[in-house]
């Protein structure tokens, strides 16, 4: 299907200023309308011309199934409406042009609906509703491609292997073929982003040049295993594409590990996908694109495809000869003459891919600018080196690093900060990584400030750039479960889009699953698994829970271990730090304690810690709170006339008393007892 936008200037010079009489433009347009409409309904082909807006100038836009001399046809619909013209200027556009002219056409009532425009082509799908869930663009080719060109870019990308032998099958053929399809589609396989858009450009490009894809508009899609989308949708934007071409980008990879409902969902994925390509093999040209070393995905694909036919393009890897020279041919691009440091990286018995030799050339080149050509910056130090010294920075990392004890969790998160940081030197460095899962687990027992620590984690990573939004969003079992079959997807996945840009906080995970059975907690957990990998761009998941009871539960489920970067241990608190708790809780709360209380509080917690009903800082907390109201009870006694603020911020010894433990079970004692 392919969209034109026509503009023309009128040739009656008073047109503009007749329509200033608000009647006569009024029936001016009503007479257009009813003539375009008239014209439209004896168009034998079902193309659609309709006018968006006139003034000086006439703006029209045509809808056609299939691609057609847009000037004529343009000429012959001015004809039909009784409007002389000069000659149109014709441009082929995008779809979400061709629907804001039409909204345009609707508001200045030359179409009574513009969606009932878009249902006529089975476009009505393709609203911004329809979008979602679906990331989608389109783009324009060129009028006309430079063969030389296109070659030369082939040889640039060190695909001459694959992509060039395409382009000799390309121009070999006959370009003004009439019998129109596709006999082969296409697989593109690389890891860099630029590369992937630069060959399918290139391959796109020599195919409308020859006449092998009509329309220069393309659609493309990126798709991430087992993400569900409308099938219906996904059918109108390949209608919308008849006689042009689809980019399909699968963000797969070859993970072995994946648990069968995760992997159920991504053949549903592949299978919708392989199902629009085949129904329209012959008026939609299809290129998969793929990550490299992906060839489990890639064969799940083949299967689905069946009978078409496919060409695989991908990077030659460049043996040390032609590793030189394609650097010596980025020199030559640059204007600048290589030398020996150039080459020190390359190693004899390696190949390399385009992408690595750029950043090494790129690296080089930066070298060679401030050392070279402009020696008074060779002093400036770069960016790699400025992120070893940066430290984690913002308010909430300084809050972490006061909290009392937790040792071990400040130490797991300053080295997932550090991991993230580090990012940036691999990047400067040209060496390839992906973004990370930054997903975790905090495992402790009650009191040990998770949830505060998950909190202050959210602020850091905000705080470091790590996070768009930095917030904490706290669930449990009964906020992510729902009440019928069907309904828990729905509920889970509505949680994850709150917390996008921030944490996820799941309390007590196991107790979706622990001893409950069903498919409720099940659904709960294979949607939690599917949106961590969706959207692990900008999202931390934290589970958090008792360690015994959260390692059964990874066990139960190895989908979601897989994708859990860092374990963090919340260890209960020794009476010390329990005391400097106590302190500090003292200190917020405006009383002081003698030393006689601090030691009195330093043998309750000693006792306290050998229950297991013990609660760490909630104790400490309960301890306080209970303490000031003895102390209330003491002061009560006492003349208010003698009393000073000294006295009244005090807590003695006697105010101090342990808070009752539910629990009074003391924990077995390590090792062996003399009986």
């Amino acid at each position: 299907m392919l969209f034109y936008k026509v503009n023309a200037m009128l040739e009656n010079e008073k047109w503009a200023e007749e329509n200033n009489d608000r009647r006569i433009k009024q029936e001016r347009v009503r007479l257009l309308a009813e003539k375009a409409e008239d014209y439209n309904s004896h168009d034998k082909k079902g193309n659609y011309c309709f006018i968006a807006g006139i003034d000086d100038n006439i703006l029209c836009g045509i809808i056609s199934y299939e691609s057609i001399d847009a000037v004529k046809s343009s000429q012959s619909f001015f004809k039909y409406l009784g409007v002389a013209t000069d000659t149109p200027v014709v441009s082929e556009v995008t779809f979400n042009t061709i629907r804001n002219m039409l909204s345009m056409a609707d508001h200045n009532n030359f179409i009574s609906e513009d969606d009932d425009v878009l249902e006529q082509f089975g476009l009505d799908k393709l609203g911004d509703r329809g979008f979602r869930g679906i990331n989608y663009g389109e783009n324009l080719l060129s009028n006309k491609g430079n063969k030389t060109l296109l070659y030369k870019t082939s040889k640039e990308l060190l695909a001459r292997e694959t992509l060039g032998p395409e382009l000799d099958r390309i121009y070999a053929g006959k370009p003004n073929c009439k019998a129109f399809g596709h006999p082969v589609h296409y697989i593109i396989e690389t890891d860099d982003r630029d590369t992937r858009k630069s060959l399918y450009r290139t391959l796109l490009q020599a195919l409308y040049d020859n006449n092998r894809i009509k329309s220069r508009r393309y659609c493309f899609l990126d798709f991430k295993p087992g993400q569900s989308f409308a099938r219906i949708v996904y059918d109108a934007i390949y209608k919308s594409c008849t006689e042009g071409a689809i980019v399909v980008r699968y963000m797969a990879c070859d993970d072995s590990d994946e648990d069968n409902n995760y992997a159920n969902s991504e053949m549903e994925t592949i299978s919708a996908i392989c199902e629009a390509m085949i129904k329209y093999r012959n008026q939609v040209l299809t290129v998969l694109c793929f990550p490299r070393a992906c060839e489990k995905k890639k064969a799940m694909f083949y299967e689905n495809l069946g009978s078409m036919g496919i060409v695989e393009i991908k990077e030659d890897l460049a043996d040390m000869e032609n590793s030189i020279g394609y650097l010596k041919m980025m020199c030559k691009d640059c204007h600048i003459r290589p030398d020996k440091k150039l080459y020190k990286d390359l190693e004899e018995d390696k190949k390399y891919l385009p992408e690595e030799l750029r950043n090494m050339f790129d690296n080089w080149y930066n070298s060679k600018m401030k050392t070279s050509v402009y020696p008074q910056y060779k002093g400036i130090s770069v960016c790699s080196n400025e992120a070893k010294k940066e430290v984690a920075r913002g308010n909430a990392y300084d809050e972490l690093s006061k909290m009392i004890g937790l040792s071990e969790a400040k130490s797991v998160i300053e080295k997932a900060l550090n991991y993230y940081k580090i990012q940036r030197i691999y990047k400067d460095k040209g060496i390839k990584q992906d973004r990370p899962a930054m997903h975790m687990v905090f495992t402790g027992n009650p009191g040990t400030a998770k949830t505060t620590v998950a909190r202050l984690f959210a602020r850091i990573m905000k705080e470091n750039g790590l996070l768009s939004k930095g917030h904490l969003v706290e669930v449990g079992r009964s906020d992510l479960v729902g009440k019928y079959v069907g309904w828990t997807a729905s509920i889970v996945k509505d949680k994850f889009k709150t917390a996008m840009g921030g944490v996820l906080f799941i309390d007590e995970a196991y107790s979706l699953v622990d001893d409950r059975g069903g498919s409720f907690g099940d659904e709960a957990i294979n949607t939690i698994v599917q949106e961590m990998e969706n959207r692990r761009e900008d999202l931390v998941v934290i589970f958090a829970g008792y360690p015994e009871e959260m390692e059964r539960f990874l066990d139960k489920n190895p989908g979601l271990r897989s994708r859990i970067a860092f374990h963090v241990p919340f260890a209960d608190y020794n009476a010390d730090e329990l005391c400097k708790i106590a302190g500090l809780i003292g200190k917020d709360k405006g009383v002081i304690l003698t030393d006689e209380a601090l030691g009195k509080l330093n043998t309750i917690f000693e006792d306290a810690r050998q229950h297991t009903g013990f609660g760490n800082g909630r104790y400490v907390r309960n301890l306080i709170e209970l303490s000031k109201m003895n102390q209330a009870s003491r002061i009560a006694k006492m003349n208010d006339a003698d009393l000073t603020l000294k006295e009244l911020q005090t807590l003695e010894i006697s105010d101090i008393e342990a808070p009752l433990i539910k629990t009074e079970q003391p924990k077995p004692a390590i090792g062996f007892q003399c009986q």
